[in-house]
């Protein structure tokens, strides 16, 4: 298993976790099947441990891990248009009348048809994982349309999932720009090489810096200048880096020595053995650093009501 790179993190309650005790057992009824010659698209669930293993969940206490499989046929609108354009050229010679919208539409729909069975399939793969005593739902994505895609497969399987998207009681955009200008973090937190800083005038300047002093007179002038931060590069705790938006997404994650010092030098006796000691290791980690979110930006676990 490689370490998640992207996170987008949602909250579910308590009365949640319950269900999760036969998560393997809900999941089997979205297994991801083979996509069928007249389908441009299915998803499903496939087994954190690859092709070789029929189990869709790997468990380690309290942390689930869970892969979302889709298949894709792969069928570019110029290989679609160009089928098409050919076919009405032919008719037109043959017929001599002019092609109506109606008739082309339904032309169309004849050569997508004719198409999808000799289109090539595109697999994916989405990991994601559940904290069941401290309610988080973890994707490994940036994508706010992916991470809400995998929390609607898990619905699908449990019935109900009421997973939300983080809701701040202090406003992302507010802290990390006063961090910023200040120059005082939380503890345990240093300021990273990146920022993203922006006018929040609409349609205002934009402003990107990588492998950049965040202290040096440049960064302050933008602020002085009323820019506010969208995304700041962190260090936590000197154990992992990554880049935080105002959208709370994880982006850029990346573990430090001291963290991959502990994975050892050995090397797995299996798969299995190395997806457990990865796996581990990144939830606790993890745990540490969603702590200190709740703290910092105010992300209470939701309750029943919510």
């Amino acid at each position: 298993m490689t370490f998640f790179r992207n996170l987008s993190l949602f909250r579910f309650p308590e009365s949640v976790s319950k269900s999760l005790n036969t998560l393997d057992k809900e999941l089997e009824s979205k297994r991801l099947r083979e996509c069928g010659p007249m389908e441009l698209a299915t998803r499903g669930f496939v087994s954190p441990f690859g092709r070789d293993s029929e189990d869709l969940v790997h468990q380690i206490g309290a942390f689930s891990l869970v892969s979302i499989g889709s298949e894709e046929r792969l069928l570019p609108s110029v290989v679609v248009n160009e089928e098409l354009a050919d076919k009405l050229s032919k008719i037109t010679e043959k017929e001599g009348r002019r092609i109506g919208g109606k008739e082309r539409k339904r032309l169309k729909e004849e050569v997508i048809s004719e198409l999808l069975p000799r289109a090539f399939i595109r697999p994916s793969r989405l990991s994601a994982y559940l904290d069941s005593e401290r309610g988080w739902f973890v994707v490994d994505s940036a994508s706010r349309k992916s991470a809400e895609d995998a929390v609607t497969e898990v619905r699908e399987a449990l019935g109900r999932f009421p997973a939300t998207p983080m809701a701040p009681e202090e406003s992302p955009r507010n802290l990390m720009t006063d961090w910023l200008v200040g120059g005082k973090l939380p503890e345990g937190l240093v300021l990273g090489e990146e920022v993203e800083l922006r006018d929040p005038a609409e349609a205002g300047a934009i402003v990107r810096c990588r492998r950049q002093d965040l202290e040096s007179d440049e960064v302050r002038e933008h602020l002085k200048s009323g820019k506010q931060v969208f995304q700041l590069g962190l260090v936590f705790e000197d154990r992992m880096s990554f880049v935080l938006g105002e959208d709370l997404v994880v982006r850029k994650l990346r573990f430090l020595d001291v963290v991959l010092d502990q994975m050892g030098e050995d090397t797995a006796e299996s798969a299995r053995a190395e997806l457990d000691a990865s796996f581990a290791l990144m939830t606790l980690e993890l745990r540490t650093l969603f702590e200190r979110l709740e703290q910092w930006f105010g992300l209470p676990r939701p309750g029943e009501r919510d």
